[in-house]
């Protein structure tokens, strides 16, 4: 290791690289078992409420345990950066940048979740006339379409693709990770980017059905190479 690296800060990337995904895909499992997440955004926003519903307090705080899981990104990408011995300073900070920006739009994608969608939850319940549940309907269809799919997905898979892009790079210029690692995240990056124009352009209305069938394959993946990167970052 680089004597101008400290292995206190990367024994801390190293162990965050294997908990974040770990917390990720175990938040996401969860919501997926109690909340048929994310198959129940195609359905009636009436059922989508009623449901969100009877998930109670409980599930309200299992949504924003997964924002914040986005949020330790945002360290994540501070510390790698500090970890690769090697790397140019430049394109550390630019990875570093890149990674934050994809924290904070994952971020404001989910956290509605927690603060806006209970209480339209409680107000369809109380809803007594047809023109209030339209209402209810077009906020929450339109913050899906804005803070969800716009946000959380298209810039969040983009700048999360453009993170992992660059810190393939970096580790390609470090010297105390293996390089076939940095390659790995060269193609998870690309294939992130390709899983961001899901609802872009001609595919907007329903969704490029190409990227949606990748896109779970492709966090699988990814978070494989966060922990396979993690433990290089350790040992």
């Amino acid at each position: 290791m680089s004597p101008s690296i400290d292995p206190g800060l990367t024994t801390v990337a190293g162990i965050l690289l294997i908990a974040v995904p770990v917390a990720f895909n175990a938040a996401f499992a969860a919501l997926a078992a109690t909340f048929d997440y994310p198959d129940i955004l195609r359905r009636p926003t009436a059922e989508i409420l009623a449901k969100f519903r009877q998930g109670g307090s409980r599930l309200v705080l299992l949504w924003w345990g997964f924002a914040m899981t986005a949020v330790f990104l945002t360290p994540l990408s501070v510390l790698v950066a500090a970890s690769l011995a090697g790397v140019d300073l430049w394109l550390a900070l630019a990875a570093a940048l890149t990674g934050i920006v994809a924290s904070l739009v994952q971020f404001l994608g989910l956290i509605r979740w927690a603060f806006l969608v209970p209480y339209l939850a409680r107000e369809s319940e109380a809803a007594e006339t047809d023109a209030r549940t339209q209402a209810i309907d077009l906020v929450f269809q339109s913050f899906n379409r804005y803070l969800g799919v716009a946000v959380g997905e298209h810039l969040g898979f983009l700048f999360t693709g453009g993170w992992s892009a660059l810190v393939g790079v970096s580790i390609l210029q470090s010297t105390n990770v293996p390089g076939w690692l940095g390659v790995v995240g060269i193609v998870i990056g690309a294939a992130l980017t390709l899983c961001s124009l899901e609802f872009v352009g001609p595919f907007e209305p329903k969704g490029w059905r190409v990227a949606a069938v990748a896109t779970p394959l492709v966090y699988i993946v990814w978070s494989l190479w966060l922990v396979a990167t993690g433990i290089a970052l350790l040992l």
